[in-house]
């Protein structure tokens, strides 16, 4: 890609929709739901303080996040549509663990009990 942005702006790919429903439709291009999902792309240097000191940016490239619904501006680069937006309009980063990724796989299931207590007859 041949794009830097500036300041704290940062380049996102929107994560992929869903192409069925939970029951099975197949739900078309126009009707989906734009995912608040997306990997960053790229990432500027930083915004400045009053004081002219640099603010390093808390995501980098390769990066899972959340963003807001309307966050941010759409543009096509090299023929791919991305997300332009600043730093402040993301809300988190998502972290990918290996318990999250075995219990999606079904690897590692676990089923929580509670001690059962008998109770006396009168």
């Amino acid at each position: 890609m041949k794009f830097r942005p500036l300041h704290d702006r940062v380049v996102i790919r929107r994560a992929e929709g869903d192409t069925k429903s939970k029951g099975g439709i197949i739900i078309p291009d126009n009707a989906k739901e734009k995912p608040q999902e997306g990997e960053v792309i790229a990432v500027g240097p930083g915004a400045r303080d009053e004081s002219g000191a640099l603010i390093v940016p808390d995501v980098k490239a390769g990066d899972l996040i959340l963003f807001g619904k309307w966050s941010g501006t759409e543009v096509k680069i090299d023929g791919e549509d991305l997300l332009i937006m600043k730093e402040a309009d993301i809300m988190g980063v998502i972290e990918k663990s290996k318990t999250a990724a075995t219990e999606k796989s079904g690897a590692a299931k676990t089923v929580a009990t509670k001690p059962v207590t008998a109770k006396k007859a009168a």
